[in-house]
């Protein structure tokens, strides 16, 4: 799947800017150490993961420059930012989720020890521009502002899922289906951007547009959409299978690509020119090939996301296949 590719949709929208994540906000794992899903996934949520390990791939770590193999570390940051991708187990300590262990592959598949560091979304850029981390795993969705700074080797689809009370009748399939509905979404995020394309769309045909509803946490999010003050919640698509597999009030009730109305990728994020990502794609290319890239997803319930072959994106690359 092309990542530049046209989706269908009225209107087009701007470029995701480089504050304009897919991070969804601070989740805590709370609850047992092992949720009990609807899905069949079982979601380890302590720190003891028992993580599923690759061997090293000589031609992926002949690949990594000098100057970042010298200690024989990875140095990775992570927001730890919601289940099930990057959160704190239930020791409120240790980092777990689908995008550690994803990383957790990489370093295998390079010969390095991977180094784990915990930031805020709004710092992971200048420190990944400073050489303090090397790659960030967490859920960073492809952008033309964010390849003027970084590289990207992809490594997962980019969804958003739109969540409502399982009472609910409707289904979300475009802007036609959030007209004059009350939805919750964070402030500067794709899926934002995403809203208001379709509110411009709504009101360009003289349909109501959605009424937005901005939330200071998760938490508050999820109160207000389980006591129906709200409608809908539209936030990355693995957290929103998350709290439907695993809670008997919320449902699925519809996806859209966060790239929207294009398609983009998720991706390891790599300061821009340091040649790392070449090695970060053929170590990702590695793990599809040997099956351990598979296995991790199915562990998080994520198999729908993944994607068939890793690709390097800079800004060169995206600028020519958005041209072709």
């Amino acid at each position: 799947m092309a990542f530049w590719k046209t989706l269908a949709g009225p209107a087009a929208v701007v470029l995701l800017a480089l504050a304009g994540c897919a991070d969804p906000g601070a989740q805590a794992a709370g609850g047992s150490a092992s949720a009990t899903p609807s899905n069949g996934v079982h979601y380890n949520l302590a720190p003891e993961q028992n993580r599923i390990r690759a061997q090293k791939d000589p031609a992926a770590a002949a690949k990594v420059p000098a100057a970042i193999g010298a200690d024989g570390k990875l140095t990775v940051a992570t927001t730890a930012g919601s289940i099930p991708l990057s959160f704190q187990a239930t020791d409120n300590r240790t980092i777990i989720g689908s995008e550690i262990d994803i990383a957790q592959l990489v370093a295998d598949k390079l010969g390095l020890e991977l180094d784990l560091q915990q930031t805020s979304w709004e710092n992971w850029p200048l420190k990944t521009q400073s050489g303090a981390y090397e790659a960030v795993f967490s859920n960073v969705g492809i952008n033309a502002d964010r390849a003027k700074l970084f590289d990207f080797s992809t490594y997962r689809a980019a969804f958003m899922g739109f969540e409502a009370k399982k009472s609910a009748t409707f289904t979300v399939n475009g802007a036609d289906d959030i007209s004059g509905r009350k939805v919750a979404v964070g402030s500067g995020t794709n899926q934002e951007k995403i809203l208001l394309a379709w509110n411009k769309d709504l009101e360009s045909r003289g349909k109501a547009p959605a009424e937005l509803h901005y939330y200071a946490s998760e938490a508050d999010t999820i109160l207000a959409l389980s006591s129906a003050r709200i409608d809908l919640n539209l936030a990355p698509y693995p957290s929103v299978v998350y709290r439907a597999a695993t809670r008997d009030d919320l449902k699925v009730v519809g996806k859209v690509n966060a790239g929207w109305p294009k398609e983009t990728l998720v991706a390891a994020t790599t300061k821009r020119g340091n040649g790392l990502a070449d090695a970060i794609t053929a170590a990702v290319n590695s793990a599809i090939a040997d099956g351990s890239y598979r296995k991790v997803l199915d562990r998080w319930g994520l198999g729908d996301e993944a994607v068939q072959k890793s690709e390097t994106v800079t800004s060169e690359t995206l600028a020519q296949k958005a041209g072709s």
